[in-house]
C-alpha cells in the first residue's frame, strides 16, 4: 500500500505536468483532462491487483494436484514468511493407531512384571475388565466404533461388545446398557455399563460404571499422575513415578487404570462424577508403543536445515513427548534437554510458585529458576527445553514477565489442554514468529484456528478449523506449503516489480511525448498490454516452487532496499534509453517535426519521436519480466517454465521484426511512421545494450544484497 501511495504522488506529478504541458501548447481543456487521466491509468495500473494475485491461482491449483486443499487462499502467501511450525504428536508425528506393548498389575501397592498377552492371562482378569469396560465404543455394522486409542485396547482383552436388548433391566435409569462379554474359554461372569463418564481433555480421564451379577464397580483409566492423584495413597506404589517416568523416557504413552467399589442399586445415575472419581484404588498401568510415521524424521530434518523452528505441542506425558521429539529431531542430540517445572506449595518471597530446570539425562540436577538462571540457560543456544501444561499455566499467571522468553526458546510443550495450545500459538505471534499449526484431532481446533497458518491431516472437526487440509496424513505437506507460499510470495512481489517497472517506463514514455503533445496510438497501447505485458504476467506465474527450502525465507516486503534499487536502476537504465532515441532522432536529417492539428486521433498521434520510442521501449519491458522472473531459492528456474520461455522469445522475434523489417500494413496498424533503415539498427542496437546492461546491473544488486544479508547472519550468530 506504501508503494501504491509513491505511485500515485508520481501520478499526481504527471497530471500537473501533462495540464501545464499541454495547456501551453494550446490543447483544449477538455484534452488536457483526458490525457493527465491516462498518465493516471499508466502509472497505477488497473489490472495490478489482479495480476499480484496470480501467484496465490496457479499455487492452489499445484496444491490441490498434491491432496492439499485451501479454503483461505490469501493464507497461502502467509506460509511463505512462516517461522515457526507447531506440531501435535498422536496421529501428526506418530502413526494414529498405537501399538499394546506391556500391562502392569497393581496389588496390594506392589507393580507386577510385563505381561504381554492380557487375553489369557488370569492374573490379571480385574484390570483387563476394566479396560475392556471403560469407553465409550460403539458397534455399527457389526464394527466398533470410537477413539482409536479405545479400540486398540480393547481388542486385546479379547472381550466382545454388544447392546443388551433386553427388558430386564428397566430400572437402570438413563442409558441403555452395554453389555461386555469375556472370552468364550473365560469363567468370568458377564458384565454391564450402566453410566459412562466421556473422555475429557481438560480433567484427562474417563470414567464407568459397572455391574454384573454380585457387584457394582466403577472403573477410571486416564494419565498416570492424574490417575494417581485420585487414588488412596496406600494404594499406590512406592515405585510408580519411577517406573512412569523410565517407560515415558523410551517414548511409551501410559494409561493407568484404577477401580471403586459402589453399592448395588440404580442411584448411581444421578451421582455427580466427582463423587465417583475419588478414593480410587490403583489397579494397572498399560504401556503403549507409538512409533513415528516414516516420514517425520525427514520433514524435521528439511525444516531444521531452513531455520524453521519445530515445536511439539501435545497432550501427552512430558517425558514420553520428550522422548518422541528426541528420535524425531525436534530436540537435537547435540544439544542439552532441560525439564523446566514447578514444586506445588513451594513459593519465593513474592509469593510465586517456584520454578525449577532439571537436566533430562541427569535426574539429580536441579537448579531453581530465578532471573539469573533464565537469562544464562534459556538464551543459551545449545540449550533446549521442554514443559507440561501444568506448569506453563504457573508460568502464564504467576510469571508474564518469562512468557515471550520461554515461548521463543521452550520446543516441547506437552499435557497442554487445547486452550493452552491456543495460548502458545498466540504468544509465539505476540513475539513476531510466523506460525504454522499441525494437527489432526478435535483438541487442535482452536490452535488450528488461532495460527497464521492451520493444517489439518483430519477431514473430520479440524479441518473446519484449519484453511489448510491435507489427504495425505503425514506432516509432508508442511514442506510443500511452505515452499508453495514462498514461491506465492515472490511471485507476487515478482508480479508487483513487473507491472510497477511497465506503468513506469510507460510513464516516461508518456511524459516524452506530451512534450511535443502527442502520444502513443492506441493500437500501440493495445499491443504493449496484451500481446507482452499481459501475457509474460499469466505466464510467468506459472513458475512451479523450487524444491528445496532455503535457509531463510523471502522478504516479506515488498518495499525491500533491494527490491527499491533493482527497480528504480532499472526505470533509469530503461529511461535513458528512451531519452536517447528521442533526442537522436532529431539530429537526423531527415527528420521531420511533429505538427499536432488537434483532431486528437491516431493519425493525430503519428511522430517519429513516438514510433521511436515505442521502438526500444518494447524490448525494454522484454527484459523487464526476464530480471524480475525471480527463480531459485525459491522458485524453479525460468528454465523450467516452458510456456513462458517460448513465448518471450516469439515475442522478441516479433517486435525484432517490427524494429528491423519494416512491413506496412503492420507499421499502419500500429501507428508507426517510416523510419530509415539505418536508424532502426541503431534503435536495436540502443535495445540491446540496453538489455544488457540491465540484466548485469540486475545480477549485482542480487550478489550486494546477498553479501549484506550473509554479513548480517554473521553478526547474529556471533551476537
Amino acid at each position: 500500500m506504501k508503494f501504491i501511495g509513491v505511485l500515485s504522488i508520481v501520478a499526481g506529478f504527471g497530471f500537473m505536468y501533462t495540464a501545464f504541458i499541454l495547456y501551453y501548447r494550446g490543447s483544449s481543456i477538455w484534452k488536457v483532462l483526458i490525457r493527465a487521466l491516462d498518465l493516471v491509468t499508466i502509472v497505477v495500473p488497473p489490472a495490478l491487483p489482479a495480476v499480484m494475485g496470480i501467484g496465490i491461482f496457479y499455487a492452489q491449483r499445484r496444491l490441490r494436484q498434491m491432496s492439499i486443499y485451501c479454503i483461505s487462499p490469501t493464507t497461502i502467501n502467509t506460509c511463505g514468511a512462516i517461522d515457526v511450525v507447531c506440531f501435535d504428536k498422536t496421529g501428526t508425528l506418530t502413526e494414529d493407531g498405537l501399538d499394546f506393548y506391556a500391562l502392569r498389575v497393581v496389588e496390594n501397592a506392589k507393580i507386577g512384571e510385563n505381561i504381554v498377552q492380557i487375553s489369557t492371562n488370569e492374573t490379571c482378569h480385574n484390570v483387563v475388565r476394566a479396560i475392556a469396560t471403560c469407553h465409550t465404543l460403539s458397534k455399527i455394522n457389526n464394527e466398533l466404533h470410537g477413539d482409536p486409542l479405545d479400540v486398540i485396547m480393547f481388542e486385546q482383552t479379547g472381550y466382545s461388545l454388544e447392546e443388551d436388548d433386553s427388558e430386564s433391566h428397566e430400572s437402570i435409569e438413563s442409558i441403555q446398557p452395554i453389555l461386555i462379554r469375556p472370552p468364550k474359554d473365560s469363567t468370568l461372569p458377564d458384565c454391564q455399563i450402566v453410566k459412562q463418564f466421556t473422555f475429557s481433555s481438560g480433567l484427562q480421564r474417563q470414567s464407568v460404571i459397572v455391574t454384573d451379577e454380585d457387584s457394582m464397580k466403577a472403573y477410571c483409566k486416564g494419565s498416570p499422575e492424574m490417575i494417581m492423584s485420585l487414588c488412596r495413597p496406600d494404594t499406590v506404589p512406592e515405585n510408580f513415578h519411577d517406573i512412569v517416568e523410565e517407560y515415558s523416557q523410551h517414548g511409551y504413552r501410559l494409561i493407568a487404570v484404577a477401580e471403586k467399589e459402589l453399592p448395588i442399586g440404580s442411584e448411581v445415575q444421578k451421582t455427580p462424577r466427582q463423587s465417583i472419581e475419588c478414593d480410587l484404588t490403583l489397579i494397572g498401568l498399560v504401556a503403549l508403543e507409538n512409533r513415528l510415521k516414516p516420514v517425520t524424521t525427514e520433514v524435521i530434518r528439511k525444516l531444521n536445515e531452513a531455520n524453521i523452528r519445530s515445536v511439539m505441542v501435545t497432550g501427552d506425558n512430558l517425558l514420553t513427548a520428550l522422548s518422541v521429539a528426541r528420535e524425531c529431531g525436534i530436540i537435537v542430540s547435540n544439544k542439552t534437554a532441560y525439564l523446566i517445572e514447578h514444586e506445588n506449595g513451594v513459593v519465593d518471597k513474592r509469593g510465586r510458585t517456584v520454578l525449577t530446570i532439571r537436566e533430562k539425562e541427569e535426574h539429580h540436577t536441579t537448579e531453581r529458576l530465578s532471573k539469573s538462571v533464565d537469562l544464562s540457560k534459556m538464551s543459551n543456544k545449545d540449550c533446549q527445553f521442554a514443559i507440561s501444561g501444568s506448569t506453563f499455566s504457573v508460568v502464564t499467571h504467576e510469571y508474564p514477565d518469562l512468557l515471550d522468553q520461554l515461548v521463543s526458546v521452550c520446543n516441547v510443550f506437552a499435557r497442554m489442554a487445547p486452550e493452552q495450545k491456543q495460548l502458545l500459538v498466540e504468544h509465539l505471534q505476540e513475539v513476531g514468529q510466523t506460525v504454522a499449526m499441525c494437527g489432526d484431532g478435535a483438541n487442535d481446533c482452536a490452535a488450528l484456528k488461532a495460527a497464521h497458518a492451520g493444517i489439518s491431516l483430519s477431514e473430520a472437526e479440524a479441518s473446519i478449523a484449519a484453511p489448510f487440509t491435507s489427504k495425505v496424513a503425514d506432516i509432508r505437506c508442511v514442506i510443500t506449503l511452505i515452499s508453495e507460499g514462498r514461491a506465492a510470495l515472490v511471485t507476487s512481489y515478482s508480479a508487483f516489480l513487473c507491472m510497477a517497472g511497465y506503468s513506469l517506463t510507460q510513464f516516461i514514455s508518456i511524459l516524452l511525448l506530451y512534450w511535443i503533445a502527442t502520444s502513443y496510438s492506441q493500437m500501440q497501447f493495445l499491443f504493449i498490454d496484451i500481446a507482452i505485458v499481459t501475457n509474460l504476467a499469466f505466464l510467468s506465474s506459472q513458475t512451479k516452487a523450487h524444491k528445496g527450502l532455503a535457509s531463510t525465507p523471502p522478504p516479506t516486503s515488498i518495499l525491500s532496499t533491494s527490491s527499491m534499487v533493482s527497480l528504480f536502476g532499472q526505470l533509469a537504465i530503461g529511461g535513458i534509453a528512451q531519452i536517447s532515441v528521442f533526442c537522436l532522432i532529431t539530429m537526423q536529417e531527415w527528420f521531420v517535426p511533429f505538427q499536432p492539428t488537434h483532431h486528437d486521433n491516431d493519425e493525430d498521434r503519428k511522430s517519429l519521436q513516438g514510433t521511436a520510442i515505442f521502438y526500444v521501449s518494447l524490448f525494454h519491458y522484454i527484459v523487464l519480466y526476464f530480471v524480475f522472473a525471480a527463480g531459485p531459492p525459491y522458485r524453479a528456474a525460468i528454465t523450467s517454465n516452458k510456456a513462458f520461455l517460448m513465448s518471450m522469445i516469439t515475442v522478441t522475434i516479433c517486435c525484432i521484426s517490427i524494429v528491423v523489417a519494416y512491413f506496412n500494413p503492420i507499421q499502419y496498424f500500429l501507428g508507426c511512421l517510416y523510419i530509415p533503415q539505418e536508424f532502426r539498427l541503431i534503435i536495436l542496437f540502443i535495445a540491446s545494450v540496453t538489455a544488457v546492461v540491465s540484466i548485469g546491473y540486475d545480477r549485482c544488486v542480487d550478489w550486494i544484497s546477498e553479501k549484506l544479508r550473509e554479513k548480517i547472519r554473521q553478526r547474529r550468530k556471533g551476537a
